[in-house]
């Protein structure tokens, strides 16, 4: 399967790239992505598929969460990463933007790469990533220099307690870092309406 190009202008002036959860393809991410490309007529917006056939049965994943652990979870992201790098960076080439011009969306293990690669990657690869019901592999020890991180989160997540991100938010804003974070009352490990309303007007003021 290939990452579904939802929207691609004449002379893009922005690129969204969205990455979607373990388990899942890049039609999970698409009705969010076709929100932000009518909202964002002059962005290139890409829902990605993860680079590996999930071990779940169905779907993608970036790295399998089979017997995952809070020790083995960085070295599984950590092997996965060089992947997602160049994964964006192939994006940027092909829109010829740069991290100044791009924004990452992850929801679940896709947020867990967007997030991770501000600590783990050498390249600065977007000016904002937004987690829906992510985590970062272990809790941020720096704070992304030209980076916005925005999470939202559900405050009823079943999958990835909204404890991580109010974790995560905690410990980036003591680093002194740009970041924000949205919880959502009874949203589950899902995306919701008022979620998607909230992300819609964080990319609408900038």
């Amino acid at each position: 399967m290939n990452s579904i190009v939802i929207q691609t202008p004449s002379s893009p002036k922005h690129l969204f790239l969205l990455f979607h959860g373990v388990g899942a393809s890049p039609q999970s991410m698409a009705p969010l992505a076709k929100l932000i490309a009518e909202h964002h007529p002059d962005a290139a917006v890409v829902s990605v598929v993860a680079p590996q056939v999930s071990d779940l049965g169905q779907g993608f994943q970036w790295f399998s969460v089979r017997g995952v652990t809070e020790e083995n979870r960085v070295e599984r992201v950590e092997a996965a990463l060089p992947f997602f790098i160049d994964c964006v960076q192939f994006w940027q080439t092909e829109y010829q933007l740069s991290y100044q011009d791009t924004s990452l969306i992850g929801f679940s293990q896709g947020a867990i790469m967007s997030l991770s690669a501000t600590q783990l990657a050498e390249p600065i690869l977007a000016s904002r990533i937004i987690s829906l019901s992510g985590r970062f592999s272990t809790l941020p020890q720096v704070a992304p220099s030209q980076t916005h991180i925005t999470f939202f989160h559900g405050e009823a997540d079943e999958v990835i307690n909204v404890q991580f991100a109010k974790d995560a938010y905690q410990a980036l804003d003591k680093l002194g870092a740009d970041t924000s974070l949205e919880t959502i009352p009874q949203l589950g490990h899902t995306i919701n309406q008022a979620e998607t309303t909230k992300l819609l007007s964080l990319l609408k003021n900038g």
